[in-house]
C-alpha cells in the first residue's frame, strides 16, 4: 500500500513512499497516474464561479455525485493547461458536464442540448450553445485526456469508505450508539458535505482523491463527536493513518467553522430584518386605523383669525350674561339650598342663553386637524373642543367661573 509522508519544509505537497497495494483496489492504482495540478491557470480567479455553475447544472439535471466531481476535475485540469477566454470557459464547462454524464450516467440521464440552453438562461449565462461548438469542445477535451475518462475522484471512494464509517464499538459522546442506521445516515450527509467543500478550493487538489474521501469521513466523525476519531478498521481499509489525514482534516474543519459562523451571521441578519418588517407592518396597520388630532402642528388662530373674530364678541356677551344671571339669583334662593329655585334659575339661564346660542353658525371645522400619523397618542384641542364637528358651539371653561 501507499503511505503519505509530509515534507519537512511544510509544503502542502506530499511525498509518495511505495508500499505494496492490495489487489482489490484498482482505482488507487489509477490515481497514481493522475496529472499533476500546478494551479497555473490565468483564469483561476474565476474557478469558484464555474465550479458553482457546474454544481447548479448537475443538480438541475439530477446527476450523480461522481459525474459532478468528474466534470469539475476535468475542468480544473483543462484550465490548468490552457489560457481560455471567458466565453470559451462556458462552453468548456458544459462540455465537461456532458462528457462526465456520458461516462458516469445512463444514456437517458445525459442532458440534452435544449435543456442545457434553458438552464444556461435560468442561470443568467449569456451564451447560446450550439451542437457544433459542443462537439468540437468534446473532441478537444478527449484528445487532451488521451480519450481516457476513467479518472478517479474523491466521490468514487466515499461510498466504499462509508460502509466502515461507523462501527459497533464506537462511542457517541462517550456512550454506546443505540441506532447505527440513524448515525450512518447522518454520517453520509456530513461526508458528502465535506466532499463538496473539497472542490470549492483548489488547494485540495494537492491531495490524492482517496485521501480526501478518507479525510471527509474522519472530519465527519469529529463533528458528530464519535470516538475514536479514526479506527484501526478504517486505517486498514483506506491505507491512511491519522498522521496522513491530519493536514487535510484541519483544512476541512477550518472551512466548517467558517461556514457555521457565516450561517450564524446570516441567520442574525435575517432575524433582524424580520423584526424590522414586523415593526413596520404594525406601524402601517396603526396608521390606517387611528385618527389622530395633532394640535402642535396646526395653528387655527393664525390661519383663520378673520373667521374667529366674528365669534369672539358673542362668546363674551354670553359669558357676561351668565355672570349677571348668577348675581341676580344668588342672594336668597341659592343660599337656602332650594331645589326648586335651582331648577328655576337653570331654566331662566337656559332661556336667556338660547337666542344667543342660536345666532351662532359654524360653517366649517377650524380648530381641529384630522391626520394619519404613527404617534400613539395625541389629545384634542381643549380651547375649541369637538363642537366644530357637530355644529354647536361650546364655551371655554374659563367663562363659567363664578
Amino acid at each position: 500500500m501507499w503511505k503519505w509522508a509530509p515534507r519537512q519544509s511544510g509544503d502542502i505537497w506530499a511525498e509518495i513512499v511505495a508500499r505494496p497495494l492490495p489487489p482489490a483496489r484498482p482505482r488507487q492504482l489509477k490515481e497514481l497516474n493522475l496529472p499533476l495540478y500546478k494551479a497555473h491557470s490565468p483564469q483561476i480567479g474565476m474557478r469558484r464561479y464555474f465550479i458553482d455553475l457546474l454544481t447548479v447544472l448537475s443538480n438541475r439535471c439530477s446527476l450523480c455525485p461522481t459525474a459532478r466531481h468528474l466534470a469539475i476535475y476535468l475542468l480544473d485540469l483543462f484550465m490548468d493547461r490552457y489560457d481560455i477566454t471567458v466565453k470559451q470557459l462556458y462552453v468548456t464547462s458544459f462540455a465537461c458536464l456532458l462528457l462526465a454524464s456520458k461516462f458516469e450516467e445512463k444514456e437517458d440521464k445525459v442532458p440534452k442540448l435544449e435543456h442545457l440552453n434553458n438552464l444556461a438562461y435560468m442561470c443568467n449565462v449569456n451564451v447560446v450553445l450550439s451542437k457544433k461548438d459542443l462537439l468540437r469542445m468534446e473532441m478537444l477535451l478527449l484528445e487532451n485526456f488521451n480519450w481516457n475518462l476513467c479518472i478517479p475522484t474523491a466521490a468514487h471512494y466515499i461510498d466504499y469508505y462509508l460502509y466502515a464509517s461507523i462501527g459497533e464499538n464506537d462511542l457517541h459522546n462517550g456512550w454506546p450508539i443505540t441506532s447505527l442506521t440513524k448515525v450512518k445516515a447522518f454520517m453520509e450527509k456530513y461526508a458528502y458535505y465535506f466532499l463538496d467543500f473539497s472542490v470549492q478550493d483548489h488547494s485540495f487538489l494537492h491531495f490524492r482523491p482517496s485521501l480526501i474521501a478518507a479525510a471527509s469521513v474522519c472530519a465527519s466523525r469529529i463533528c458528530m463527536q464519535i470516538s475514536p476519531a479514526w479506527t484501526t478498521q478504517l486505517e486498514l481499509l483506506t491505507c491512511y493513518s491519522w498522521e496522513h489525514l491530519a493536514q487535510c482534516i484541519e483544512m476541512m474543519l477550518i472551512y466548517y467553522e467558517n461556514d457555521i459562523k457565516e450561517a450564524s451571521n446570516i441567520k442574525k441578519e435575517v432575524t433582524i430584518q424580520h423584526q424590522q418588517q414586523e415593526v413596520m407592518e404594525n406601524l402601517r396597520h396603526g396608521a390606517t386605523t387611528q385618527v389622530l388630532f395633532q394640535q402642535s402642528s396646526y395653528h387655527p388662530l393664525a390661519q383663520h383669525s378673520a373667521s374667529l373674530s366674528q365669534f369672539q364678541s358673542p362668546v363674551q356677551d354670553l359669558c357676561s350674561a351668565y355672570r349677571d344671571t348668577l348675581q341676580a339669583h344668588r342672594p336668597s334662593t341659592l343660599l337656602a339650598g332650594s331645589a326648586d329655585s335651582s331648577l328655576h334659575s337653570y331654566a331662566a339661564l337656559q332661556a336667556s342663553l338660547q337666542p344667543s346660542a342660536q345666532s351662532l353658525h359654524v360653517q366649517m371645522p377650524i380648530a381641529v386637524q384630522v391626520a394619519l400619523g404613527t404617534e400613539p397618542s395625541h389629545c384634542i384641542s381643549t380651547a375649541y373642543g369637538s363642537s366644530y364637528f357637530s355644529g354647536c358651539h361650546s364655551y371655554p371653561a374659563g367663562c363659567f367661573d363664578g
